[in-house]
C-alpha cells in the first residue's frame, strides 16, 4: 500500500493566514471568537469567529467563498514544485454550504441555481490554477474536511494520482446562523466543549488546504496512516446515543494504520459543545479504548468552521506532532460527559508520534483519520 504524505498546508482564519501563524496564536491562547453585532447576519448580537473584512471579497468572476479557497490553495502550492497541469495531480474541494449566501442577495433563477452549485465553484477554482483534471467535490455535512482527506489518500493509494490538493472553506451567513438557531444549537456565549455547562456551538469562518503526495517532500512530512467513515442513521440532526458508529470508524482507522490504542498520543476531537455530540463522541472514544488519551477540541478558538473544520483541525494536529505540543481545550472547566475522557486543559508537551482526528455531522455521518510523523 502506497505511503501518503502531507507535503504542504495552509490555514486562513480570523487569527492567521498561514498554518504556522495560526499555531503560534493557539499556543498563546488567542481565539478568533468574539461577540458580533452584524445585522446582515442576525438581528441580535451573537458569538462567532468571523473575518473582519475584505481580503477575500468578490471580484467580477469569483465569490468571496471562491476567493478564500484560491488564497489558501495558492499559499500551499507555493511551498511545492507540483505542476497542477499534470494529469497526475487532482483537486478536491470540501465545503458544507459553499455559495449558499447568494440565496440572500440574488433573485431566484436558473442561473442562480447553477451558480450556487458546488461543482460550479470547484470548476472556477480549478480553472484559476489551470488544473487539467475535473475537480472532485466532497460535501457531507461537518465531516466534509476529513472525508476529503480520506478521499485524497485513497486516490493516491489506488494509483490514480500522485498528488492531490485538498481545500475546504465555509463562510457564515444569515441563512447558516438562522438554521443552527432553529435547532436551538447555538450558544449565546463562546462554546464550552465537553464542559458540564456547555450549551451549544459557536460558528466560525475559515479555509484550509493540504497537499497529499505519494512522494515525501521534507523529512518532517506527516503521513496519513488511515481513515474511515461510518453513518449511524439515527436522526437527521441528532447523533447516535451510543457512540458505536463513530467508535467503529475509529477502530477501522486504527486497524488500517496497524496501531493499537496505546500508540495514539492525542485525539483532536470534533467537540462542538452541543449536549448530544460531545456525549456521543466521549462514548465513542471510550468504546475504542482511548479514554485515557489526551483529547482536545479547537472550537473555542475557531468556532465550528463547517466544511473547513476537519482540515483546519487536522493541520493544527500535524503542527502539534511536529512541535510536540498539544493545544488545550478553550472553554473547558469541568467534565460534563458520562464517559470519563481525558480532556486537555493546558499546553501539553511530550514526544508525540500519532494523532487521531474525529468528526461527526448531521445525518449521522462520522469520520476518523490518523496522522503519524516519521
Amino acid at each position: 500500500m502506497s505511503a501518503v504524505y502531507i507535503i504542504s498546508d495552509n490555514i486562513i482564519s480570523p487569527i492567521g493566514v498561514t498554518a504556522a501563524e495560526n499555531f503560534g496564536q493557539l499556543k498563546n491562547a488567542v481565539s478568533g471568537v468574539r461577540q458580533h453585532h452584524n445585522k446582515a447576519i442576525a438581528d441580535e448580537p451573537f458569538y462567532a469567529s468571523l473575518f473582519d473584512d475584505s481580503n477575500f471579497i468578490s471580484d467580477n468572476k469569483h465569490t468571496r467563498f471562491e476567493r478564500l479557497l484560491i488564497a489558501s490553495i495558492n499559499d500551499a502550492l507555493q511551498k511545492t514544485n507540483i505542476d497542477v497541469a499534470d494529469r497526475n495531480t487532482a483537486l478536491i474541494i470540501s465545503s458544507t454550504k459553499g455559495n449558499i449566501s447568494l440565496l440572500e442577495t440574488e433573485p431566484d433563477s436558473t442561473d442562480l441555481k447553477k451558480r450556487i452549485a458546488m461543482p460550479t465553484s470547484a470548476k472556477l477554482v480549478a480553472d484559476y490554477f489551470d488544473f487539467v483534471n475535473q475537480p472532485v467535490v466532497v460535501s457531507n455535512a461537518c465531516i466534509s474536511g476529513i472525508m476529503a482527506i480520506i478521499t485524497g489518500m485513497r486516490l493516491i493509494r489506488s494509483g490514480q494520482y500522485e498528488n492531490v490538493v485538498v481545500s475546504g472553506a465555509d463562510l457564515i451567513s444569515k441563512f447558516i446562523l438562522s438554521g443552527f438557531q432553529a435547532f436551538q444549537a447555538v450558544s449565546p456565549n463562546s462554546c464550552k466543549p465537553f464542559d458540564i455547562n456547555r450549551d451549544g456551538i459557536t460558528l466560525g469562518e475559515g479555509a484550509a488546504t493540504v497537499i497529499l503526495s505519494a512522494r515525501q517532500n521534507n523529512n518532517d512530512d506527516i503521513k496519513v496512516m488511515g481513515g474511515a467513515v461510518s453513518n449511524d442513521a439515527n436522526h437527521i440532526s441528532a447523533p447516535s446515543r451510543t457512540g458505536e458508529e463513530l467508535g467503529m470508524a475509529i477502530k477501522k482507522t486504527m486497524a488500517e494504520a496497524h496501531l493499537e490504542p496505546d500508540a495514539i498520543n492525542f485525539i483532536s476531537a470534533h467537540g462542538t459543545a452541543t449536549v448530544y455530540n460531545d456525549e456521543m463522541e466521549a462514548k465513542a472514544i471510550t468504546l475504542a479504548g482511548l479514554q485515557n488519551v489526551p483529547v482536545n477540541s479547537l472550537k473555542g478558538y475557531y468556532g465550528h468552521t463547517l466544511g473547513a473544520a476537519g482540515l483546519i483541525e487536522s493541520i493544527i494536529s500535524m503542527q502539534s506532532l511536529k512541535e510536540n505540543i498539544v493545544i488545550p481545550t478553550l472553554g473547558f472547566d469541568e467534565l460534563g460527559v458520562s464517559a470519563k475522557i481525558n480532556v486537555c486543559t493546558e499546553l501539553l508537551t511530550g514526544d508525540f508520534k500519532n494523532c487521531l482526528k474525529t468528526a461527526s455531522g448531521f445525518g449521522g455521518c462520522n469520520a476518523a483519520v490518523l496522522f503519524s510523523k516519521q
